[in-house]
């Protein structure tokens, strides 16, 4: 599996309630339909670790069979469109997105 990772930055604390309307109904759905994807997971985080703040508000996990995989997703009209809403995202809120891609590894437990 070969993943990216969108981790956001916290909007404003008076921007939370439309911040997460315009994720939900309008960034995720774009999210969702770019094609090749084979999970789309997100997660909006409430405490970092040992209760200090978390270190980004929401993070968005885009898994994909190969990494040849999510370069085709790229050039898609989807693709696009997600990173046109971004954009917006940022400049209305003025929150941050951080990207990283890579290989998913499994490791075992152990148990």
């Amino acid at each position: 599996m070969y993943k990216l990772i969108a981790c956001w930055s916290a909007p404003k604390d008076e921007d939370v309630e439309e911040f997460e309307r315009a994720y939900a109904e309008s960034h995720v759905p774009l999210g969702a339909a770019v094609p090749g994807m084979s999970r789309f997971v997100l997660t909006r985080t409430d405490v970092g670790l040992e209760g200090s703040p978390p270190a980004f508000y929401r993070v968005a996990e885009m898994v994909f069979d190969s990494e040849e995989a999510l370069e085709q997703a790229e050039h898609s009209d989807e693709w696009r469109r997600l990173r046109e809403d971004a954009g917006a995202m940022i400049e209305r809120f003025g929150v941050t997105l951080e990207v990283g891609m890579g290989q998913e590894a499994e490791h075992s437990l152990g148990r």
